[in-house]
């Protein structure tokens, strides 16, 4: 093939104009399959476009939004009350709050040196020349002096070391859990602001006399608008034990969803809650939830420390916002989407008619028209563009022109 042949074959075919030819195919099968295709693409777009999805509406996902949250309850432990500054931290949170259920305490600890936990690697020791001074262990409980020393009331020795005497490992007190915690309530107050469309809401109702906290519980049927809820619902909710809690402690997320319709009366948007553990779950190393603090006082001019290792339950307060109003803009968009999916059908068709159906080589010849006779005039091409009659199986079969 020279040059020109080439050239002719690849590139003047450029500059042909295409246009649509309307073919009748008179194939029962074939037709059903078109409409079967058109009410599935035409329901879609109606049903879950337009109806489920509201893709007429303008929508904002990204809100802004404040929490602020408070607990309340007082608890008897022995011969101890405890209210919320005892158990809360922090006593007025923002997005998280937690609660103590469960405390293990060292007590009188002070500086100076004593023997560490022989659970600690190469702790355990026979002679002085075992523990080199000045070594740490990033397990351990302090630095050592060098030497070697009983562990405290027992026969085996292990190495010294300097820090806050005696050490948790061995003089901690564990406290029984605070099952009473299970009805302390957290007031949990949410605002979300829509910048566009300029829309504030909250998850309380307004009220005449402004209440320190009020007094309800959350009850989707009863009480939707009382954002307070118990500790024993928020478990239930997120299907945790409210004792296995206690043992060992754990992180729930609350879920505020706020899903909006401002087509509607604004009022009306009203916020949703669930609950979820998110932690690792119970019986792995690092399940649960728990944490160390100290309380300082001082006797006789030395200095002493409350070692308290607090299992709790903390709560993640997390709020998801949507918001949509109806725009012609998005409204014409997936207009004009649907419309021209439809044409998708056609498409199928084709590609059914000319591959799988018999006499497929008689419709391709019928569909495909390759002519490079002189124009047409514009009645003819006016007709050959709107129809093509007689396309029926036993036309095509005996050679009838399109």
């Amino acid at each position: 093939m020279g040059v020109k042949e080439f050239f002719k074959e690849y590139f003047i075919g450029f500059w042909d104009y295409e246009t649509a030819k309307v073919m009748v195919v008179r194939n029962r099968k074939l037709g059903i399959i078109y409409r079967g295709v058109q009410f599935l693409v035409i329901t879609y777009f109606i049903w879950y476009v337009f109806i489920s999805q509201k893709a007429y509406q303008d929508t904002e996902t990204r809100p802004e939004s404040s929490v602020y949250t408070m607990m309340q309850g007082v608890a008897l432990q022995g011969d101890n009350i405890l209210d919320m500054v005892e158990y809360v931290h922090p006593s007025e949170g923002g997005d998280v709050i937690s609660t103590i259920l469960r405390r293990e305490v060292t007590h009188d600890q002070k500086q100076g040196t004593c023997a560490e936990d022989y659970r600690v690697a190469n702790a355990n020791c026979t002679k002085d020349s075992d523990c080199v001074a000045g070594e740490g262990n990033i397990d351990g409980n302090g630095q050592r002096t060098g030497r070697c020393v009983p562990y405290y009331n027992y026969t085996f020795k292990t190495c010294e070391i300097q820090t806050w005497c005696p050490i948790e490992a061995f003089a901690v007190v564990r406290e029984p859990p605070l099952a009473e915690a299970i009805n302390f309530s957290v007031y949990i107050k949410n605002t979300i602001h829509f910048p566009k469309f300029k829309v504030l809401r909250g998850n309380t109702r307004p009220r005449k006399k402004v209440k320190y906290m009020p007094r309800c519980h959350y009850s989707e049927e009863t009480h939707p608008y009382c954002p307070v809820f118990r500790l024993g619902y928020i478990a239930e909710q997120a299907r945790e034990k409210f004792s296995e809690l206690c043992k060992t402690g754990g992180v729930i997320g609350v879920f505020i969803n706020w899903k909006c319709n401002f087509d509607t009366d604004p009022l009306a948007c009203a916020p949703t809650y669930s609950f979820r553990r998110l932690d690792v779950r119970k019986n792995l190393p690092f399940s649960g939830y728990n944490y160390r603090f100290a309380k300082y006082y001082s006797r006789n001019g030395e200095e002493f420390r409350t070692l308290i290792k607090a299992f709790g339950m903390r709560l993640d307060i997390i709020v998801h916002g949507h918001a949509g109003k109806f725009n012609i803009v998005p409204t014409i968009i997936n207009a004009v989407t649907a419309l021209t999916s439809v044409g998708i059908c056609s498409i199928i068709c084709d590609w059914i008619m000319l591959t799988f159906i018999d006499k497929n080589e008689i419709y391709s010849a019928g569909k495909f028209d390759n002519s490079t006779d002189k124009p047409l005039d514009h009645t003819v091409v006016t007709d050959l563009t709107l129809t093509s009659y007689g396309s029926t199986d036993s036309d095509l079969s005996e050679g009838v022109p399109l």
